[in-house]
């Protein structure tokens, strides 16, 4: 999208191609092979085709596949994106606001994961490397569609540090400098025992997260210290998994997607954009893309539309002929920017929702436009205690493709823009659960005013709720 409205009918006239694009994408005879691999922590910037660290292997998905400038994460905090990853929804529409701790029941039982989506499709599943959804027994991937899981049920910086198979401990204290080379070796274990059969390889590695192992071969070798050798050790996993899917003949019948959970934490590279893990800049919601698929996905391509980490679940099931989960999705069919059938596809815009406070909406994203809504209390003036989210008094507009570090507001140079996201986020707002929508009409009621801003809100106060004696915090 342009950065103006006034461009809108370009914008739609390639929503139009794109719904063409969804129609004619057909799926192959042959159900694909999906392998998804998921960083912990990696930022936007840390891999060599964004400027980052040398990852030749990740190069070679580049010149191979697409590469994404606009990929979103559904959240800036562990469980939360994870949540999007696995059921193409909302962490807060399940139970999940952050990040689930040791002894934590998971996401709500009732939603079904991508391996629960694949499986009636005939697929094999497994989950390799780090949960995160849940360690309490009916919450671990074996009872969430998977049939196999191996690795650590939650982040390496909690304890303890189990590393398991399927629901039974196989260490009490997992030696980190080896985790991702045996995460690595039961991955292509598993595509050597599946290669007969249509398999969901989920590889969701505990690694660049704190505290950081890398294995001996590794170590010392980049010149960037730890944090340099561990994203050398997993571009060497990405090669392993390559070199197995053609020895086993299924180069040409894989998909493989290479990304990160959301931004880095306190090492790691954002690139350009602004912030970090947790916050609802850029730098924590926007992650590296890659997807390989030969002779369906066109080779070395660049993508700038605008795609979500809630997207895989519905993009996958189609291709993979599996029928999609009877609860609403947040994220859409995404295969015309895989494919390169369109550069932009329509979808309703993306809310950007910090974890903090079980769950506070701050930011929403349309497109190349992001409309900054509301931060917590601090410098912004309001009388509430520090950390309270708070409306901004004059939201703030960033044109994303023009200007990625979210700098220079342009609100007051495109009031219909900033109009039209309030009106989209008004809409959508409603189909979250009670406790969300409340919170929502908390943060609208408190106004920041600094002094210089110091203007009225160009937000409209929540209208008063009628009836009813509130939500349980459940909703589809």
């Amino acid at each position: 999208m342009s950065n103006s409205s006034i461009n809108r009918r370009e914008f739609f006239a390639s929503a139009a191609v794109a719904s063409l694009g969804q129609a004619e994408a057909a799926t192959p005879a042959e159900k694909p092979n999906i392998v998804l691999i998921v960083c912990d922590d990696l930022g936007y910037g840390d891999t060599e085709p964004y400027g980052g660290l040398p990852t030749p292997n990740l190069n070679r998905m580049t010149s191979e596949g697409i590469r994404f400038t606009n990929y979103c994460s559904a959240g800036a905090i562990c469980s939360f994106s994870r949540a999007g990853y696995m059921t193409g929804r909302y962490g807060m529409r399940m139970g999940c606001l952050g990040a689930f701790f040791p002894n934590h029941d998971g996401i709500d039982l009732s939603e079904r994961t991508m391996a629960d989506v694949l499986k009636p499709a005939g697929y094999k599943s497994i989950c390799i490397g780090k949960w995160h959804l849940g360690d309490t027994p009916k919450y671990l991937p074996t009872n969430r569609g998977f049939d196999e899981f191996y690795g650590i049920p939650y982040s390496v910086d909690m304890e303890p540090r189990l590393l398991m198979h399927n629901t039974e401990i196989l260490e009490r204290e997992a030696d980190l400098d080896s985790l991702t080379t045996r995460y690595t070796e039961k991955a292509v274990k598993f595509i050597e025992e599946s290669k007969n059969s249509p398999f969901l390889l989920y590889l969701p590695h505990s690694m660049p997260h704190v505290p950081q192992g890398v294995s001996s071969k590794f170590r010392g070798k980049s010149k960037q210290g730890m944090y340099g050798d561990v994203v050398r050790e997993i571009d060497w996993s990405v090669g392993e998994i390559f070199a197995s899917l053609k020895k086993n003949n299924l180069d040409h019948k894989t998909l493989v997607i290479f990304s990160s959970d959301h931004g880095p934490w306190y090492q790691g590279d954002p690139g350009r954009l602004r912030g970090r893990k947790w916050d609802t800049y850029e730098g924590g919601f926007r992650v590296p893309f890659y997807a390989r698929f030969p002779g369906v996905i066109p080779a070395g391509k660049v993508c700038h539309g605008l795609m979500s980490s809630m997207d895989i679940l519905p993009t996958v099931a189609r291709q993979c002929g599996a029928a999609l989960p009877e609860k609403p999705l947040d994220g859409i069919d995404a295969w015309p920017l895989l494919t390169g059938k369109t550069p932009s596809i329509d979808r309703e815009a993306l809310l950007y929702f910090h974890h903090v406070g079980a769950g506070m909406l701050q930011c929403a994203r349309w497109g190349n436009w992001k409309l900054h809504m509301a931060r917590f209390a601090g410098v912004y003036g309001a009388n509430v205690p520090v950390g309270t989210n708070v409306l901004l008094g004059r939201p703030e507009l960033y044109n994303i493709s023009e200007e990625p570090t979210e700098s220079y507001d342009v609100a007051a140079m495109h009031p219909e823009v900033v109009k039209d996201i309030q009106a989209r986020v008004d809409r959508l707002m409603p189909g979250f659960p009670q406790n969300i929508q409340d919170n929502w009409a908390a943060t609208r009621s408190r106004v920041a005013t600094p002094k210089n801003i110091g203007q009225a809100p160009m937000y409209p106060p929540a209208p008063a709720r009628t009836g009813g004696a509130g939500g349980n915090g459940k909703s589809d």
